[in-house]
């Protein structure tokens, strides 16, 4: 089943009592059971509910994994995921993180004795160097957030294939319609459901595939445990989202493609990073891995290098909106070092270049024209 076919189907049946299309909300908490332990495959809706596991057999077919599982938020799926190690285990992560991500690494999970390494993974080889026997997890970001890095997630793969070492990726700025980690040798996908998947700005959730059915079944006990759950009728609004990823993510990546191309050309623009244009450092790795587009999210500085410009230019867009988050069918526009990165300290957003004047763009799927007159209307205020 290809892709655009599998957003619809995969993994999904029509309600068998009343023949819908279109999954039930189920709003019980419980399930009647016909003797002591003999049910129809539900209990509780803490381990499992109808809608929510129609979105997460969704989540596994469109990510090529083994098993789905649906959260409260992204953060509770990271949640999860570290939830697998012990104390004394060491983590390698991506330096470039989402602040909510960093913020769990460094101010919740370091207390209970893991450890956080976070490097630049431009060059794989030297990865080598910070593996231990204590090693049991690397966590990457492809592309990164805010700066749009990009991490060969294969190569990392293969340099920990045969060692006791899960590689889990962050693929929220991509979409499985753009990027597949598990296709690529990763362990576990973690998405937060709220941007592209839900696509709507209407949900919080979040989302992990594992690409083994033992991982996802421990993954699973993890959440029963935890009861970081994401309820029926959010579920549904997921679910209902998937439906038009693909044509989505085609709109958002032509949209993204020539909003970078304009502000590669604007007098007032310094850098811009963006997956899809040639001056992207790793733009060779960015067709490799995502053949299907390079996304809406692009990042710029301004040429001034002030941070009052960035500010007075989020101040004036009017069709973008100046509000956190991404991958909704509305255009966004955010400052990262006072908005999404406001939890990582100054001193560390400077040291991996989340500069004051620099401006996070989630371009959605309006018309271009529109979208690229705001921005020039917001250049000249």
């Amino acid at each position: 089943m290809n892709f655009n076919t599998k957003v619809i189907h995969g993994g999904q049946h029509h309600e068998p009592a009343t023949g819908s299309v279109n999954v039930p909300v189920f709003l019980t908490s419980t399930f009647a059971q016909k003797s002591p332990g003999i049910h129809s495959g539900y209990e509780y809706s803490r381990a499992a509910n109808p809608t929510r596991q129609a979105l997460e057999n969704s989540l596994a077919s469109i990510e090529n994994g083994a098993k789905g599982l649906a959260f409260g938020s992204g953060l509770a799926a990271i949640d999860c995921v570290l939830k697998l190690l012990n104390p004394g285990d060491e983590v390698i992560a991506v330096d470039d993180l989402y602040g909510g991500t960093y913020r769990m690494f460094t101010r919740l999970f370091e207390k209970y004795q893991l450890k956080f390494t976070f490097v630049n993974f431009d060059d794989v080889s030297k990865i080598s160097d910070l593996i231990t026997e204590k090693t049991k997890l690397i966590w990457l970001e492809t592309p990164t957030n805010p700066l749009m890095k990009l991490v060969d997630i294969k190569a990392v793969c293969d340099l920990v294939k045969d060692q006791d070492i899960l590689v889990a990726v962050d693929n929220t700025f991509a979409s499985p319609y753009l990027q597949r980690p598990l296709d690529l040798g990763a362990d576990i996908v973690m998405h937060s459901a709220t941007k592209y998947l839900g696509g709507h700005s209407d949900v919080i959730a979040g989302a992990l595939v594992a690409k083994d059915r033992e991982l996802g079944e421990k993954l699973h006990f993890i959440q029963f445990a935890s009861g970081g759950i994401l309820g029926p009728h959010d579920s549904y609004l997921v679910l209902r989202g998937i439906k038009t990823l693909a044509l989505r993510m085609q709109r958002h990546s032509e949209n993204g493609q020539k909003i970078a191309e304009f502000l590669q050309n604007h007098p007032k623009v310094k850098d811009v990073v963006y997956p899809g244009l040639a001056s992207h450092p790793q733009h060779d790795l960015a067709k490799r891995q995502m053949p299907n587009g390079f996304g809406g999210m692009v990042s710029f500085n301004f040429k001034s290098g002030e941070k009052a410009d960035a500010v007075k230019f989020l101040e004036n867009v009017k069709v973008f909106t100046l509000a956190e988050s991404l991958g909704g069918v509305e255009s966004l526009a955010n400052h990262p070092a006072l908005m999404t990165h406001a939890s990582i300290p100054a001193d560390k957003r400077a040291e991996i270049g989340i500069t004051d004047d620099l401006v996070r763009l989630s371009v959605g799927i309006e018309d271009s024209d529109d979208l690229i007159a705001d921005l020039e209307s917001a250049f000249n205020a």
